[in-house]
């Protein structure tokens, strides 16, 4: 069975480029280009996996990660934040917040993916 990642990310270009690689390697996608609706698909849509921008129209990515975390059924899935915010104290924030790992734009696509496997597989 396919693995399922939400990717809530604002940037067109972005969303539609992660979109197509997690494709092409075989995961089923879902997305999101507000913070809103990012939050209704995360506990709607049961994915195994997140991809979270922080700066998001509507309800930030800080805020999304946060809420889910409350949740005890929301509590493992693995949130990879992947955001231009690249601070120390930024990425300290994230780990705080919940996120399972904190990535830098731009970005290397390998290492996301080498970094989503890592966290499918502790999942």
């Amino acid at each position: 069975m396919k693995k399922k990642i939400l990717i809530i990310e604002d940037d067109k270009d972005i969303n539609r480029t992660l979109c197509l690689r997690l494709q092409m390697d075989d995961f089923e996608v879902i997305t999101s280009h507000e913070g809103y609706e990012g939050f209704y698909k995360a506990t709607t849509e049961q994915p195994d996996l997140i991809i979270l921008d922080l700066k998001l129209p509507g309800l930030p990515g800080e805020e999304i990660c946060k809420q889910l975390r409350k949740e005890e059924k929301y509590a493992g899935l693995p949130v990879i934040m992947l955001t231009a915010k690249g601070t120390q104290v930024d990425e300290v924030i994230g780990k705080v917040i919940g996120a399972s790992l904190y990535m830098r734009k731009p970005f290397d696509m390998d290492e996301l993916l080498k970094n989503i496997s890592l966290l499918l597989k502790e999942k």
